[in-house]
This record gives C-alpha cells, structure tokens and sequence, in this order.
C-alpha cells in the first residue's frame, strides 16, 4: 500500500473513532528529509482516499507540485515538529477528551500547561520519566503559522518535552517514530484526558 493510500485509511479510522469530525484534523507523514505527506485541506476524513494527500516541503510547508491539492490549514504546525523533533509522523486530532481539556487549562493569549502524573498510560509516550510529564497548552491564535513559530520554538527549547501538543478549543497534536507510535501516543493522551475530567474535581483544583 502506498504512503497516499495508508494516510487515507488512517483517516478513515480516525474519523470512525470520531476523533477526525467532519473535514477537522490532520495526519502526516515523513517521506524523505526535506518532505512529508499530509491530508489535503477541506476534506472529509471519512471518506478520504489516496488523491486527498498532498506532499509538502518541510522547510517551506508549501506543496511541492503546484497541481496538488491544497495542505492542511495545520501543515505549519506538522512541519514545525518535523524541523524541531526527530518526528517521522504527526497526527491532530479534535478528539473530545483532550480538546476539553485543553480548553479548561489554556489560556487565549498565553501558554499554559497541563501536569500530569501517576497515569500509567504515561508509559505509552516514551518519557525519560514515565512516572510524569508536563503538557503544553498553546493558545489557539487564529494565525496558524504564530501557533507553528510558537510550538517550534517551546519544543527547541525544551529538549525533554512529551511528544504532546495541546491547543486551547483546538485540539490535540501527537508525534512519533511512525504513524502507529504517533496515533497510539494519541490515544494514550486521549484517554488520559477522559481520566482527569472524570476526576475534575481532583486534576484541577
């Protein structure tokens, strides 16, 4: 199966799950050093098939064909965590748990973070300490690119950061070694989210 085709039926699986509602969220993939493969913008997720990709350049975030489709709105932010992380594959999603929670602990003009701890889904994000990590909450500027420079940054300046992005009533970004690891670190997160809600009283006192 092609790397096109496999994106395609990610998507579709995403959106079966209801973490890719409608036309929302994105997933790429590295396909050389100085280029990676995204979902094409304005498209449905679940129904997307192989022409709904579109390669970009990882530098530029540009398409590299001028007769491919138009990048995801989010391709900035993908190709920030390509540029600034050893990432090979980058998923974002509006799944409900993080986003709420996102949306709880952001801030609309500042970064916040979110503290996270003793969950033993932690394991499944590949910490150095899996016993807690530290989330960022990035505000969810109407400016894309802004949101990109700023996630670029935070994560050059902090080596040690989870594989985790969160955007305040956006949604939730997750990275890995491949497109597997980056959706299960997603899930992981998901369910992590779905926890602290359910122990709100607790998680955010």
């Amino acid at each position: 199966m092609s790397a096109g085709a496999t994106l395609a039926a990610a998507a579709r699986e995403l959106y079966q799950r209801g973490w890719l509602p409608g036309t929302a969220g994105n997933i790429s993939v590295r396909v050389s050093p100085e280029t990676a493969l995204i979902t094409a913008s304005g498209r449905d997720k679940g129904a997307l098939t192989e022409s709904d990709t579109v390669l970009v350049s990882v530098d530029t975030s540009a398409a590299v064909s001028p007769d491919a489709p138009r990048p995801s709105a989010e391709t900035t932010i993908h190709t920030a965590i390509y540029r600034a992380t050893k990432a090979e594959a980058v998923v974002h999603t509006h799944s409900p748990y993080a986003t709420a929670v996102a949306t709880l602990e952001g801030h609309r003009t500042e970064l916040s973070t979110v503290d996270i701890q003793d969950f033993e889904l932690l394991k499944g994000l590949g910490l150095r300490d899996p016993s807690a990590t530290t989330v960022p909450v990035f505000p969810n500027h109407a400016d894309v690119p802004r949101i990109a420079a700023e996630v670029e940054r935070y994560l050059i300046e902090h080596p040690d950061a989870p594989p985790v992005v969160l955007i305040e009533h956006h949604g939730l970004t997750t990275w890995g070694a491949d497109y597997a690891q980056a959706r299960n670190r997603m899930e992981c997160v998901e369910s992590i989210c779905q926890l602290l809600l359910l122990l709100k009283g607790r998680a955010f006192s």
